[in-house]
């Protein structure tokens, strides 16, 4: 009997001016035929071996109410209210993953958005294979954007697909699959892991917690967590129900322990590799015009080997896919710290790894997002800034509005001459400062930075400092959390930069 992938349901989009996968499994040697009437479309195939099919339906036009129709030598399956227009993945983890309920401006967006022309499917998020796994994906659906669907959708996708389905005049939809909480280590194969430096630290802590333990202590171990975190969490909240500003000391003191992520183990979902065998495989190769992918937060403790690995997982979603030309578009991490963290810390080390992917990988954007953090806050709540970075960086590189000045000032490089250094920024004609010129510094040969003065040029600022008369490198915006300051004509933020980096990794191989 032919059945197809849980991600084919009534309401869904698929990917227009592309040849579109249709997938799912069956009985090997059955025939299978996919029909889109509307569009005159119909193709067939078989399923191998494995038990799999696949086939490709022709370039589609865009358009809305239309009919999918799959058929087997025993069964039909007819899908009604398919769309046809543009198809994201929303990628990351927790800042992805907010809910536009929970955003700032999200209620008043869920009043109207059914006019939106915005729809989403959420993979779900569950990465052990139990029957309630298997209930969960056969219950997933495409869903309409409506008050009461909506509002758990992610905030950064919807406002972004908003965007895009307005200027475009299509249908956008959204596939989210994120997970707070997660490593880039769990949305990559174990082999892609083993195969880079970069990713034998994350399983050797696997392979170090789950030593000695069998799959039924590691089960039981998570299932007893999951209990306690649940009542663990109802405790939490009633503090911050009784003062919104209580600090995290004292949260803990009344509540106990928080153990959060819980034991590592083969029903943790933040195993190595278990978001990507147990979500985004079960998806693939579902046909989309590109990636949104909003992460990076949860291995800042291993920044330095990030862009290694973030490169390694564009080039694996790329390959699943089944195009190596799909646009991947980042959100670089915004200023965060908490009132313990306000050094300069590991943040800036990984803004800098997901500035350096974007210049040398191709097909890739940048968001940048400095502006919009919030001290003690890792979860911002005003998305839309970010969404629009999104929609702005797809629009520029991927939808042909290359007029459109999607970035904000860049570092481009720096000369120093009579005492001072002066950085010169792509995108930079007609910076502005908003507020005093704070954040950037100098510093000598000795390597110690001081607090230096800013003056604009046009496309350059002239940095001084009395401390440091033969200034050898700068830097701006070095810190987990601090002001920021430039800013390009278009309200975008200048990217923070150091003129002198460490000397990268070979980011691809």
């Amino acid at each position: 009997m032919i059945q197809t992938a849980p991600i084919f349901t009534d309401h869904m989009v698929l990917q227009r001016d592309k040849n579109v996968a249709v997938f799912g499994t069956g009985t090997a040697g059955e025939s299978v035929r996919v029909s889109l009437p509307a569009q005159n479309r119909t193709v067939s195939g078989c399923v191998g071996g494995d038990g799999t099919w696949c086939v490709y339906l022709p370039p589609l036009t865009a358009g809305t109410g239309m009919t999918l129709e799959v058929a087997g030598a025993e069964n039909q399956l007819v899908y009604t209210d398919v769309a046809v227009g543009e198809v994201w993945l929303a990628g990351g983890q927790s800042n992805m993953e907010f809910m536009l309920k929970d955003a700032k401006g999200g209620a008043e967006a869920l009043q109207h958005c059914a006019e939106s022309g915005v729809r989403c499917f959420r993979v779900p998020r569950n990465t052990f294979p139990d029957a309630a796994y298997a209930q969960e994906f056969a219950e997933s659906r495409w869903e309409l954007a409506t008050p009461e669907t909506a509002g758990v959708w992610s905030a950064v996708a919807y406002w972004a697909a908003q965007e895009l389905a307005q200027r475009l005049g299509v249908p956008v939809g959204i596939v989210g699959c994120n997970y707070g909480g997660s490593s880039v280590s769990c949305w990559m194969p174990e082999e892609d892991l083993e195969r880079h430096a970069a990713g034998h630290p994350y399983l050797k802590d696997y392979q170090d917690a789950v030593a000695g333990k069998t799959d039924a202590e590691m089960i039981a171990a998570y299932d007893d967590y999951l209990v306690y975190h649940a009542a663990w969490t109802e405790r939490m909240e009633k503090c911050y129900q009784e003062d919104g500003n209580m600090k995290w000391d004292e949260v803990i003191r009344r509540c106990g322990e928080n153990r959060w992520p819980g034991p590592m183990g083969i029903k943790s979902p933040f195993r190595p590799a278990g978001m990507y065998r147990f979500m985004l495989r079960r998806i693939v190769p579902y046909t989309l015009r590109g990636f949104w992918y909003y992460q990076g937060e949860n291995d800042d403790f291993r920044a330095e080997t990030y862009a290694s690995l973030l490169c390694t997982m564009i080039a694996r979603w790329r390959q699943e896919f089944q195009d190596d030309t799909l646009p991947f578009l980042l959100v670089q991490l915004p200023m965060f710290a908490y009132e313990d963290t306000l050094g300069t810390g590991t943040w800036c080390i990984l803004r800098e790894a997901q500035m350096n992917v974007f210049r040398t990988v191709k097909h890739t954007g940048i968001a940048v997002a400095l502006d919009c953090g919030e001290m003690g806050n890792i979860h911002p709540t005003d998305k839309k800034p970010v969404a629009h970075r999104l929609a702005l960086q797809a629009r520029h590189l991927v939808y042909g509005e290359t007029e459109l000045e999607a970035f904000g000032p860049l570092y481009a490089g720096s000369v120093v001459q009579d005492g001072s250094l002066t950085v010169f920024f792509d995108h930079g004609q007609g910076m502005t400062f908003h507020g005093k010129p704070l954040g950037f510094e100098l510093a000598g040969a000795d390597g110690v930075y001081h607090p230096a003065q800013a003056v604009l040029d046009g496309a350059s600022v002239r940095l001084t400092c009395a401390e440091v008369p033969v200034p050898v490198s700068a830097r701006y915006a070095w810190q987990n959390y601090g002001p920021v300051s430039l800013f390009g004509a278009n309200g975008i933020p200048a990217a923070p930069f150091r003129t002198t980096p460490a000397v990268l990794p070979l980011l691809q191989g």
